[in-house]
C-alpha cells in the first residue's frame, strides 16, 4: 500500500484539469448568448439531477432468498453481482487481497490496485461502525468491519473506483465511488453464504450508493425497487421512475436518526379488521428474504390464520423444515394460487386513524411460499425469537409485486401495485440467472449493531491491501 500515491489517484492530473476547465468555459461562454449565467446554471443542475439509473434485478425469495443485480466497477469494467440491500450503507466486493472466506474464484472478484482511501477520508469516519477503529495516522487506509444480524460479517478496506452508469436521458457517467474491498468474509449460520460478489448497501447513510451518486450530482436520492413473483424485477436510483399519482405515502421516522428505513407507528389488521396491535414500528429491507414481526404480532396473526383453517383441508405439519409453520395439502401444492383463498390478508395502517391511515397490504401471495416438498408455509417468522428483539422487518416476500420508493429528498417512503416483470425503458434483462446455485434462505440484511446478542467484533482481523 502507498498512501499517497492513493490520494493522489482520487484526482485526475492537472492536465486533464486544465483541459476540463477550459472546455466548461467554452460551454458556458456559448451558452450565454441564450440565457443569463444564472439560468445556466439552474438549467444545468436540474439536468444533473434530472435523470436516474436503472438496473434490472434476478432472484426469488425461495429457493435463493434475494435478489441481485449486476454492475461494472473499475476501468476497463469488471462486472459483479451483488445482492440489493436498503438494510445498510455499505457496498462491498468481495476482494483478492488475497481473500479468506470468499465464494467467488479469484478472477471474479475485485483486485485493489492503489486506490484504498487513508481514515482521515470523511467517508471513512462517516461509516459510523461500532467497530471502527481509531484514526492514529491520517494516512493509514481505512479499514471497516460490517456485522450482519444473520452473524455474516465482512472485514476489508475502503477503495474508491470507476462506476461507468448509463442514464435513461441517455447519457453515460463514470463516478468514482466509494466501497469495501472485502478479504474476509465469514458466514457462521446454518446457511452457506450467497453466491453473489458482495452486497449492493442503499442505506440511509452518507456511505450508501446513492447517497454518493445524489451529492456528486448524478442522480437524486430515491430508491426504487420492484420485486416480481416470478424472479425479475427492477432497481432504479433517481426519480424518474416515482409515478406522479397513485403512490401511498408514510413518513421516515427521524428520531432517533437511523441508517435504516423506519416508519412510524402502525396497526396490524388482518382480513380488514383490527388485531389490537398497534404502535409497532417497521424498517422496510431488501437484505431480508422474509418478512419479521414481534412475538406479540406474529402470535397474533398465527392464530388467525390457524382458526381459518379450521375445517378446511389443509394439515399442519412438522415434516417440512423449510420454514417454521407450514401446512400440507392432499397432493402436494404447485402454487400459491391453489391455497389463497383459505387465507386472508394482512395489512399495516400506518399514520394513525381508520379514516387517513395509509394501508400497506399483504396479499397471501406476498407471506406464502410453496416448497419443494409441495407444502404451503407462512412467510412471516417471528423476529423476537431470533434477537430483533421489538423490531419489525418488511422483507423481499411482502414486497413481490409492488414498487416501493424510498424518498431520501423528502424522507418518506411509498408504494404502489405495479408490473415487476416488465423492466421500465430499458432494452433487455442482463441479470443472469443463479437458479441452479444453493438456496440460501437468507435471514436478514440489517447490521448487526442495532440488536442485542449481536458481536460482529469477535471476527476481528487485521490486513492491509
Amino acid at each position: 500500500m502507498n498512501p499517497k500515491k492513493q490520494t493522489i489517484n482520487l484526482f485526475p492530473p492537472v492536465f486533464y484539469v486544465l483541459l476540463l476547465l477550459l472546455l466548461l468555459l467554452c460551454f458556458q461562454l456559448s451558452e450565454a448568448t441564450k440565457d443569463s449565467s444564472k439560468g445556466h446554471q439552474i438549467k444545468l443542475q436540474n439536468h444533473r439531477l434530472g435523470s436516474s439509473v436503472i438496473f434490472p434485478v434476478s432472484g426469488n425469495v425461495y429457493p435463493l432468498g434475494y435478489y441481485y443485480v449486476l454492475l461494472n466497477i473499475g476501468n476497463p469494467p469488471k462486472l459483479f453481482d451483488l445482492d440489493i440491500d436498503t438494510g445498510s450503507d455499505l457496498t462491498w466486493v468481495q476482494c483478492d487481497a488475497p481473500c479468506n472466506g470468499c465464494s467467488k474464484p479469484r478472477d471474479s472478484q475485485y483486485k485493489p490496485n492503489h486506490n484504498t482511501l487513508p481514515c482521515s477520508h470523511l467517508l471513512c469516519s462517516g461509516l459510523d461502525l461500532p467497530q471502527s477503529k481509531h484514526c492514529d495516522d491520517p494516512d493509514d487506509q481505512c479499514d471497516y468491519e460490517i456485522g450482519y444480524s444473520d452473524h455474516a460479517s465482512s472485514v476489508g478496506a475502503l477503495v474508491s473506483d470507476e462506476f461507468p452508469l448509463r442514464l435513461e436521458n441517455g447519457s453515460t457517467m463514470r463516478p468514482h465511488l466509494t466501497f469495501g474491498c472485502g478479504y474476509d468474509q465469514q458466514n457462521p449460520g446454518p446457511h452457506p453464504p450467497p453466491p453473489t460478489a458482495g452486497i449492493l448497501g442503499l442505506g440511509r447513510g452518507k456511505v450508501s450508493i446513492s447517497s454518493q451518486l445524489s451529492s456528486l450530482g448524478v442522480t437524486k436520492n430515491v430508491i426504487v425497487h420492484c420485486l416480481s413473483h416470478n424472479g425479475k424485477g427492477f432497481l432504479s436510483i433517481g426519480d424518474e421512475l416515482v409515478p406522479s399519482s397513485g403512490v401511498t405515502w408514510t413518513s421516515l421516522s427521524l428520531k432517533p436518526p437511523s441508517k435504516n428505513y423506519k416508519t412510524g407507528p402502525a396497526e396490524l389488521l388482518f382480513n380488514d379488521k383490527t388485531t389490537g396491535v398497534k404502535g409497532i414500528n417497521f424498517i422496510f429491507d431488501s437484505g431480508s428474504s422474509y418478512t419479521y414481526f414481534n412475538a406479540e404480532a406474529y402470535q397474533a396473526v398465527l392464530d388467525l390464520v390457524r382458526k381459518d383453517l379450521k375445517g378446511k383441508p389443509l394439515t399442519e405439519t412438522k415434516e417440512d423444515k423449510s420454514l417454521p409453520v407450514c401446512w400440507k395439502d392432499k397432493k402436494p401444492l404447485k402454487s400459491v394460487h391453489d391455497v389463497k383463498k383459505y387465507f386472508k390478508t394482512i395489512t399495516l395502517r400506518f399514520g394513525g386513524s381508520q379514516k387517513n391511515g395509509q394501508l400497506f397490504q399483504i396479499p397471501p401471495e406476498s407471506y406464502l411460499i410453496i416448497t419443494e416438498k409441495g407444502n404451503v408455509c407462512l412467510g412471516i417468522l417471528n423476529g423476537t425469537e431470533i434477537g430483533l428483539d421489538d423490531y419489525n422487518i418488511i422483507g423481499d416476500i411482502s414486497f413481490q409485486g409492488i414498487m416501493v420508493i424510498y424518498d431520501n429528498e423528502k424522507q418518506r417512503i411509498g408504494w404502489i401495485p405495479s408490473d415487476c416483470d416488465k423492466l421500465p425503458n430499458v432494452g433487455q434483462d442482463n441479470g443472469g440467472d443463479l437458479s441452479e446455485e444453493e438456496a440460501y434462505p437468507r435471514g436478514f440484511g440489517l447490521i448487526g449493531e442495532l440488536f442485542s446478542g449481536t458481536d460482529a467484533s469477535k471476527y476481528n482481523k487485521d490486513g492491509e491491501l
